[in-house]
């Protein structure tokens, strides 16, 4: 069992970015620029193959800072013809039941428990999916633009929880492995501040960085994503972690759409929630969108969980075969009505970790010229991370 990065990472990320976005409407694409801090502020996606360590004379980065709350922040957005893809998986799921009361294993993965199916019921243990000796956690899922689109933004977003059975070094946040379709894996430095909070017998964390350059000259097709900082064994608090890849493309054939990303670190709060505020977005009568979520340590079953969406007067609570309307955070990966496809392995039941599109349509059906998301939880520990839309701006 390997339970450090290994030879493949090195020890050190990078400095601190802004989170702040610039945007004009009607005007280029923006996102987050890089501000002057004390810590290198660089953005490095080092070419280092799956078999070999880097030279020992290669610098370190700066340490990235930390912060136990990260406000939801804008962190890309457009208005062009195009849309918002992404791709995502788990990266660690059960092993084995801890008490004789809770569901099997394959039943609760698979989703077909009937209670007793979340991550503190079992034993917890990583995915690993590429017969790679040196990486010890990995996970695989398709990204597909449509044909003949550029991708104009990209960026990958890992997280987890250190703290079950073993303790995870929070060093290792802000730093993972990724490999584009058919190859080898890259090290990827978080280059923005790292959410990281201990709270309620967890200790979870968000990182992420812009990987638009790889997935730009790569394209569509299946990206491992490996060495997700995460804990196994079992506690309270249970394991979870994973990983999603937001690309943003533009495509002249396809509408013209508003596109945003929107980034933080935040608890939700047993009863509390995140806003997202999108003013701005003027949206015609009967346009079409997208929102996408990416949330920590939602329970399957326990009601209470839910994204609701206001614009032009209308408030709507966005639910579909794959969300209830009251249980969005329900440990799934889906897109709107279905578990996403293209991903190994496809658990439809994550054990704590979402990442989900919704349909906006019958929520926009009025028009208007803003937008706003909230997400709630009933859970003390759960998460939000980041957030995507895509919205109409013309019919």
């Amino acid at each position: 069992m390997r339970n450090s990065l290994g030879p493949l990472l090195r020890r050190g990320m990078v400095g601190v970015f802004s989170l702040a976005s610039l945007w004009a409407p009607g005007g280029p694409a923006a996102a987050a620029p890089a501000m002057p801090t004390t810590s290198t502020t660089s953005t490095t996606t080092t070419s280092t193959t799956s078999s070999t360590a880097p030279t020992a004379s290669a610098p370190s980065p700066a340490p990235a800072a930390e912060a136990e709350s990260l406000a939801f922040t804008q962190r890309y957005r457009a208005l062009q013809h195009g849309g918002i893809v992404r791709a995502a998986n788990s990266s660690i799921t059960c092993r084995r039941p801890v008490e004789r009361s809770a569901a099997s294993c394959p039943a609760a993965r698979e989703g077909r428990a009937a209670a007793n199916d979340d991550n503190d019921d079992f034993e917890m243990f990583y995915i690993d999916v590429d017969n790679d000796p040196n990486t010890y956690n990995s996970s695989r899922a398709e990204v597909r633009p449509p044909a003949g689109a550029r991708v104009s933004y990209a960026r990958l977003y890992w997280g987890g929880n250190l703290r079950v059975g073993e303790q995870k070094p929070p060093k290792d946040n802000g730093r993972v492995l990724i490999a584009e379709p058919g190859g080898q894996y890259k090290e990827v430095l978080a280059d923005t501040v790292v959410g990281h909070r201990v709270a309620h017998g967890a200790d979870a964390f968000q990182a992420s960085a812009d990987v638009t350059r790889l997935v730009r000259s790569s394209g569509a097709g299946a990206y491992t994503v490996a060495q997700v900082n995460v804990a196994m064994g079992h506690s309270a608090a249970g394991a979870w972690g994973g990983w999603t890849l937001m690309v943003a493309y533009e495509k002249a054939s396809e509408p013209l759409r508003h596109l945003a990303m929107w980034d933080g670190f935040d608890p939700l709060g047993a009863g509390g929630g995140q806003t997202v505020r999108l003013p701005g977005m003027r949206f015609p009568k009967g346009a079409e969108g997208r929102a996408g979520l990416v949330a920590y340590n939602g329970d399957r079953g326990r009601t209470g969980g839910s994204l609701t969406l206001s614009a032009g007067g209308l408030t709507t609570r966005l639910a579909d075969g794959a969300n209830p309307r009251d249980d969005v955070l329900n440990s799934t990966i889906s897109d709107p009505g279905r578990t996403a496809p293209g991903r190994t392995p496809a658990y439809p039941n994550t054990l704590g970790y979402d990442s989900d599109v919704f349909a906006l349509d019958k929520g926009l059906r009025r028009g208007g010229d803003r937008l706003d998301l909230r997400l709630v939880s009933p859970r003390d520990t759960a998460w939000a991370g980041a957030l995507f839309v895509a919205v109409d701006a013309k019919r």
